[in-house]
Protein backbone atom coordinates (compact mmCIF):
# COMPACT_ATOMS: atom_id res chain seq x y z
CA UNK A 1 0.00 0.00 0.00
CA UNK A 2 1.64 3.36 -1.19
CA UNK A 3 2.09 6.06 1.64
CA UNK A 4 0.18 9.57 0.60
CA UNK A 5 1.03 13.03 1.56
CA UNK A 6 -1.56 15.43 2.68
CA UNK A 7 -1.70 19.24 2.93
CA UNK A 8 -4.23 21.25 4.95
CA UNK A 9 -5.03 24.43 3.29
CA UNK A 10 -6.28 25.85 6.00
CA UNK A 11 -3.52 25.67 8.67
CA UNK A 12 -1.15 24.55 5.96
CA UNK A 13 -0.11 21.14 8.27
CA UNK A 14 1.40 18.47 6.57
CA UNK A 15 1.39 14.38 7.44
CA UNK A 16 1.96 11.19 5.69
CA UNK A 17 -0.39 8.60 5.24
CA UNK A 18 -0.27 4.98 4.42
CA UNK A 19 -4.02 4.18 2.92
CA UNK A 20 -4.74 1.80 -0.02
CA UNK A 21 -5.14 3.15 -3.44
CA UNK A 22 -8.73 1.82 -3.53
CA UNK A 23 -9.51 3.99 -0.36
CA UNK A 24 -11.27 7.86 -0.85
CA UNK A 25 -8.60 10.61 -0.72
CA UNK A 26 -9.40 12.00 3.15
CA UNK A 27 -10.62 15.54 3.48
CA UNK A 28 -10.73 16.27 6.85
CA UNK A 29 -7.67 17.93 8.52
CA UNK A 30 -6.54 15.99 11.54
CA UNK A 31 -4.99 19.22 13.41
CA UNK A 32 -7.68 22.13 12.89
CA UNK A 33 -10.85 19.31 11.68
CA UNK A 34 -11.69 21.81 8.51
CA UNK A 35 -12.30 19.96 4.78
CA UNK A 36 -9.45 21.52 2.96
CA UNK A 37 -7.36 18.95 3.07
CA UNK A 38 -5.39 18.33 0.03
CA UNK A 39 -3.49 15.27 -1.33
CA UNK A 40 -0.27 16.26 -2.69
CA UNK A 41 1.34 14.31 -5.63
CA UNK A 42 4.67 13.21 -4.16
CA UNK A 43 8.16 11.51 -5.87
CA UNK A 44 7.02 8.06 -4.89
CA UNK A 45 9.71 5.33 -3.99
CA UNK A 46 12.36 3.70 -6.11
CA UNK A 47 11.41 0.14 -7.62
CA UNK A 48 13.05 -2.49 -6.48
CA UNK A 49 13.52 -5.84 -8.15
CA UNK A 50 13.36 -8.81 -5.55
CA UNK A 51 12.93 -12.42 -5.99
CA UNK A 52 14.66 -15.62 -7.62
CA UNK A 53 13.94 -14.11 -11.45
CA UNK A 54 16.58 -11.29 -10.57
CA UNK A 55 20.63 -12.07 -10.12
CA UNK A 56 23.05 -10.40 -7.87
CA UNK A 57 25.01 -9.25 -11.11
CA UNK A 58 22.52 -7.41 -12.20
CA UNK A 59 23.36 -4.35 -9.52
CA UNK A 60 26.95 -4.62 -9.00
CA UNK A 61 28.73 -1.91 -7.59
CA UNK A 62 30.29 0.87 -9.19
CA UNK A 63 34.03 0.03 -7.93
CA UNK A 64 33.06 -3.57 -9.16
CA UNK A 65 32.73 -2.55 -12.31
CA UNK A 66 35.79 -0.48 -13.08
CA UNK A 67 37.55 -3.77 -11.75
CA UNK A 68 36.48 -5.51 -14.16
CA UNK A 69 36.98 -3.08 -16.77
CA UNK A 70 40.33 -2.72 -15.89
CA UNK A 71 40.83 -6.53 -16.56
CA UNK A 72 39.33 -6.54 -19.60
CA UNK A 73 42.09 -5.89 -22.61
CA UNK A 74 42.01 -2.69 -24.53
CA UNK A 75 40.17 -2.68 -27.76
CA UNK A 76 43.16 -1.12 -29.44
CA UNK A 77 45.37 -3.79 -28.70
CA UNK A 78 43.04 -6.49 -29.50
CA UNK A 79 42.56 -4.94 -33.24
CA UNK A 80 46.05 -5.40 -33.53
CA UNK A 81 46.59 -8.59 -32.34
CA UNK A 82 44.14 -10.19 -34.47
CA UNK A 83 45.22 -9.20 -37.51
CA UNK A 84 48.66 -10.12 -37.01
CA UNK A 85 47.28 -13.44 -36.02
CA UNK A 86 45.30 -13.86 -39.13
CA UNK A 87 47.82 -14.24 -40.96
CA UNK A 88 50.42 -15.91 -38.73
CA UNK A 89 48.06 -18.93 -38.46
CA UNK A 90 48.41 -22.13 -40.30
CA UNK A 91 46.39 -23.73 -42.73
CA UNK A 92 43.89 -26.08 -41.84
CA UNK A 93 44.63 -29.33 -41.90
CA UNK A 94 43.47 -31.33 -44.89
CA UNK A 95 41.85 -34.31 -44.91
CA UNK A 96 43.20 -37.57 -47.44
CA UNK A 97 44.79 -36.68 -50.37
CA UNK A 98 44.08 -33.64 -52.43
CA UNK A 99 42.20 -35.69 -55.27
CA UNK A 100 39.72 -37.25 -52.26
CA UNK A 101 39.18 -33.78 -51.38
CA UNK A 102 37.76 -32.47 -54.63
CA UNK A 103 35.28 -35.54 -54.89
Amino acid sequence: MPTYEYECQGCGHRFDEFQSMKDEPLSKCPKCKKKQLQRLIGAGAALLFKGSGFYITDYRSDSYKAAAKADQPAKSDAAGDSSSSKSASPPAPSTGSGSDAKK
